[in-house]
């Protein structure tokens, strides 16, 4: 069958959306070859974050100068046209969005929706971006066949506040690059190691420098320990607040910003790192968590909402506005080799639940009961 994809993500994002995205299609093409799918991007990229192979993977742009030049315009209503040439049975908006105009044809749709932070956390989104969401995600929810939540609080949060069938929602969790599951050579990471001056034992944080993910509770708890924090991730304003922090501290020593890491690299410094911090207020799922179970490295993370989904049993849960809870938890796995061994081991074998294979078929189960 012709399944379509709204693949802006998929060409463009370099982060969680763009990373589901491209998880998702690279699987299913991988577990269900005998299918068609087809990436319909608005704008061409030079990022080179997807290769399509134009055997069952085919990368679609707009057919015409006015679409090519309002390109929005193609990806919220002029695709449908498209979708009904390419013959497409079934659509699937990968970050919360369907095209106008897309029930009035024969064709299935199913929506993901990673999360509703928006309204949970409205203080770290500007009044516009509020509407916009508000508006996109109550739409596409009314209207897609199957809305797919990727855990069971993102379920909760649909129902509570788009009263959202629960039949109609159905929870698939997300997966992680196979660069995390790979093993990695001394002399690879001793690359790594001299590429970005890392040091012999550290703490690693991985996600946007923003408030809501809360890294500088991590550094405030790390002040007193002998021990480096590396933080990795995309920058925002933030940023200067935890600098600001560190600066009135003195302890520049012990911090290390990265940017612009590459998925291979990420992953050996996963590896080579002590234990994994993941602060954050509030998640839709939280890769990174996964991404530190599948390489063997105990994960610190915070108490309640969809954290226990994707840490399991295995990790230390901590309330993440609580310095003293967190620095506590961090001195007793730094202190204990025996703990961090045995956390490793039961993570590993915790997050065996978001293989490939698992999440394809189960993707791939909701696409055929449309169908």
């Amino acid at each position: 069958m012709n399944i379509g994809f709204e693949a802006k993500r998929i060409f463009h994002n370099r982060t969680g959306l763009g990373n589901y995205s491209r998880d998702l299609v690279r699987i299913l093409s991988q577990y269900f070859p005998e299918n068609k799918y087809f990436l319909y991007n608005p704008i061409p990229t030079n990022k080179n974050l997807f290769k399509t192979n134009n055997i069952s993977v085919f990368e679609k742009k707009p057919n015409s100068n006015f679409y090519s030049r309002f390109y929005n315009i193609w990806r919220q209503k002029g695709v449908v046209k498209d979708l009904v040439t390419d013959e497409i049975i079934l659509f699937h908006g990968l970050s919360g969005e369907i095209p106008r105009g897309l029930t009035k044809t024969k064709i299935k749709s199913i929506v993901t929706v990673h999360d509703l932070i928006f309204m949970r956390l409205p203080q770290f989104y500007s009044f516009w971006d509020r509407v916009i969401y508000f508006y996109k995600f109550r739409k596409s929810t009314r209207e897609a066949n199957i809305v797919v939540a990727i855990s069971e609080q993102t379920k909760i949060d649909l129902i509570k506040y788009f009263n959202v069938p629960s039949d109609k929602i159905k929870v698939i969790y997300q997966g992680c690059n196979p660069a995390f599951k790979k093993d990695y050579s001394t002399k690879q990471k001793e690359t790594v190691i001299e590429k970005y001056n890392l040091p012999d034992n550290f703490i690693l944080n991985v996600g946007t420098v923003e408030c809501r993910k809360n890294v500088l509770s991590a550094v405030k708890a790390i002040k007193d320990i002998d021990i480096s924090l590396v933080i990795i991730g995309n920058q925002t304003p933030y940023k200067k607040k935890v600098e600001d922090y560190i600066v009135e501290n003195n302890i520049e020593h012990k911090i290390l910003f990265l940017n612009n890491v590459d998925v291979e690299e990420l992953a050996i410094i996963y590896q080579l790192a002590t234990l994994f911090i993941y602060p954050s207020l509030y998640e839709g799922f939280g890769i990174p968590i996964i991404e530190s179970l599948y390489s063997k490295t105990p994960v610190i993370t915070t108490k309640g909402g969809v954290f226990h989904e994707s840490g399991g049993q295995s990790t230390l849960y901590i309330d993440s506005n609580n310095i003293e809870e967190i620095k506590n938890s961090i001195q007793l796995l730094l202190n204990n080799h025996e703990l961090r061994t045995e956390m490793a081991n039961k993570g590993y074998d915790f997050v065996q639940k978001f293989n490939d294979e698992h999440i394809a078929t189960n993707v791939y189960n909701v696409y055929k009961s449309l169908l």
